[in-house]
């Protein structure tokens, strides 16, 4: 850092500084990693909308993936896609389940996420509560004899 460039540019990820933010929890997304700039805006997937089509893991691979437990779409990596292929995504998912947020809604809403109940996809509400049926004990037939 030479003389002439004030002390606030430092952004913390300087490689003489070691990467001391890297460690921390509290994150904005405003840190540039790398060189690169991060737009001022996240992507946010309504879970319980989305019905698991995969529209979204398919075009922004390096943004959404599909997880395994429920079968639906999350976000992986803020910057895994440049914005218009994210906006792609977007566009492209057919029940509006992924939103552009701003970086402080971000980590109140997967707050409010944390403890959500998250039905399976393509079972009906009431389909837990159906009884199994009981299988039927069925007597053999005694075929009849054809020449009577």
């Amino acid at each position: 850092m030479s003389a002439e460039e004030p002390a606030a540019i430092r952004s913390g990820y300087e490689p003489e500084l070691g990467g001391v933010l890297r460690s921390g929890q509290a994150r904005s997304g405003y840190e540039p990693e790398l060189g690169g700039m991060l737009r001022q805006k996240a992507v946010y997937v309504d879970e319980i909308t989305c019905i698991g089509c995969g529209h979204c893991a398919y075009v922004a691979r390096g943004t959404f993936y599909l997880e395994s437990e429920y079968g639906r779409s999350r976000v992986i990596n803020q910057d895994g896609d440049d914005e218009d292929r994210i906006q792609e995504a977007i566009d492209c998912c057919p029940v509006d389940c992924i939103h552009w947020v701003g970086y402080t809604e971000l980590p109140a809403l997967e707050e409010a996420r944390r403890f959500q109940q998250i039905p399976d996809i393509g079972l009906p509400p009431t389909a837990h509560k159906l009884r199994p049926r009981r299988p039927v004990s069925r007597k053999p037939r005694v075929q009849k004899a054809e020449g009577r």
